[in-house]
Formats: C-alpha cells, structure tokens, sequence
C-alpha cells in the first residue's frame, strides 16, 4: 500500500475544510492517500491584532518549520497569509482553482451596505477593508475585530444573543468553503471594496527536493490562477507591504483579441482613514504577470502611495 502523504494543516474549521478539499483531490487525481496533520500556529492562539504579532507569517510559520523538520510533506495556505518572500528550500507547487476573491458583507436584517443607516457599526479584521468602507463616505463606525468566521459572524445583531455589531465584512471565499454563503446579505463590487492581493486562493507548499510530493501535485496547478495571483502579490512586494497594509489588488485572465491569454490587473491603497487613495489598472499578456504588477506597483508609488501607508502604520 502507498504511504500516506503527510499534509500539515492549522486547527480551525476553515483550515480543515480547505485542506480536506486538497487532500481529497490529490487522492483522486494519484490514488494516493492523504492524513491531515494539525498544527497550531501563532496567529491561532493569540488574540492579539495581526499587526501586534508581526503581521505577515503568523499563521504560516510553524507550518513551515514542520516543513523543514521533515514531520509533514506538504502545507496548505490561504494564499494571501503568505509572506512575499520566497522560503529557501519550499516551494509553492501547485496553486488550485480558485474561490470567488470578493468580499461579503453580513449584517442584520438582510441590509446591504448602501441600505446600513449612518452610525451603523461594521466589524472587519483587515486594515484594508477599514480603510476602503471608510472611504466610502457612508458615515460608517468601522471596528477592527479578530476571530473565526462564525465568532464573526455571530456578533452580527440577530444571529446571536451577544450580537454588538450591525454588519461584518468578510472573505466570500472562507463563507464558500465552509458552507456559509446564506448568511450573506451583499457580495462587495470591486469598484467599491477591491479585494486583497491572492484573496480566494490556496498556496499548496513542499519541499523543494521532495520531487515525489511534487509529481503528485502538479495535477491540482491552475496556471491562470497563478498568474493572477503572481500579479497581485508582485504589487504587494513591490510596494514592500504586508498582509496587515491597506493595500488591495485584483487579477483576471481574459482572451485577447489574438486568442491569447491577456491580464487585467488593478490594484489600490487607501490610506487608513478612508481620506485619500492611489488606485490603477494595466494590462498585459498572462507569463508577464509578474512585470505587470511591478509596473503598476510602481505607477502608485509614483502617485504617492508610499505616504498612504506610512500614515497607515
């Protein structure tokens, strides 16, 4: 019988389902078995505000080090947890299709958020959510809160008896995944609230020389998935900012008019209170993603993008 491949996974409800998704494929497209390993990591047992533990790795790194130790053969990742730099001896060796990148809104009565009175407090545990709802000018108290999904969710006035909140803002990828999507009261328009760099997407990580654990991924790679997501993030390691920064970007692959694959990417930062923001587009063929978002990362810092996000520290 073929040993199992070890897959090392964080503890919470979302981790598990989306890891259980990866392991389910990998089995059906090899035959080869997979056992999840929990790991806890330290983004999962402290409470503080991400960008008090350091912001970008804190839900990534003991997944790495069991890596590195041996102890388990490859890692799941909510992409965007990822810091940009590459890790010496890991790879990313397969990105899988990907969920809707959008954000959600959740709030009370079936309200959207243009229909949430002036005053209404909405929770959300990304600076640059706060950051882009502020800027909305709709005269909303937006909160920075941490929890899982459902924690979230029940603090939402009517879905429980503890509910302090009117609305949330949430991934709509995580809700998707874990079954949740009914909870939602509006799917956020780009336009208004533009997603963070590789939201919706899972990173699936081994050891460079495992050349085993790579062959038996390779199945799962979504090569338009990985330009887009190579695009967004080359904008946020061009901007030097990480996960905890209000900086938001978003690709897709379209069909050029010679029926190649062509790149539409834009990108944006917002300065914390909502008061001032840089936001571009730019296109180009799907292998240059990563040019394309040097360039437009580029252009906003040009536009003075630097300033919005120091302000934002």
């Amino acid at each position: 019988m073929t040993a199992p491949l070890r897959l090392g996974t964080r503890r919470s409800l979302l981790a598990l389902t989306q890891s259980q998704h990866v392991a389910d494929a990998i089995t059906a497209a090899t035959g080869t078995p997979v056992e999840l390993v929990h790991i806890t990591t330290e983004g999962d047992v402290n409470s503080a505000a991400i960008s008090q533990l350091g912001g970008t790795g804190v839900f990534v790194s003991a997944l790495r080090d069991a890596l590195h130790a041996g102890t388990v053969d490859l890692a799941v990742h909510s992409y965007k947890d990822l810091p940009t730099a590459e890790e010496p001896g890991l790879t990313i060796a397969a990105v899988p299709a990907r969920q809707d990148p959008r954000d959600a809104l959740v709030a009370r009565d079936g309200l959207t958020l243009g229909e949430l009175p002036p005053g209404s407090t909405i929770g959300t545990g990304a600076p640059r959510r706060v950051a882009q709802l502020r800027a909305l000018g709709l005269g909303l108290d937006v909160v920075p809160i941490r929890g899982n999904v459902d924690t979230r969710m029940r603090r939402v006035k009517g879905r429980s008896q503890d509910g302090d909140l009117d609305a949330v803002v949430l991934a709509r990828a995580g809700l998707a995944r874990l079954g949740r999507l009914d909870a939602v009261t509006e799917v956020l328009d780009p336009l208004q609230v533009l997603p963070a760099p590789a939201q919706g997407a899972l990173a699936v990580e081994c050891r460079t020389d495992d050349a085993a654990t790579l062959a038996a991924l390779a199945s799962l790679e979504d090569p338009a998935v990985r330009a887009c997501v190579v695009a967004e993030r080359t904008v946020l390691a061009t901007l030097e900012a990480g996960c905890s920064a209000p900086v938001a970007a978003h690709a897709e692959v379209g069909e050029a008019e010679d029926g190649t694959d062509e790149l539409y990417l834009r990108a944006s930062v917002t300065a914390l209170d909502g008061s001032d923001a840089v936001r571009g587009s730019t296109s180009g063929p799907a292998p240059d993603a990563a040019r394309l978002g040097r360039e437009l990362a580029a252009e906003l810092l040009d536009r003075g993008a630097a300033d919005l996000m120091a302000a934002s520290r």
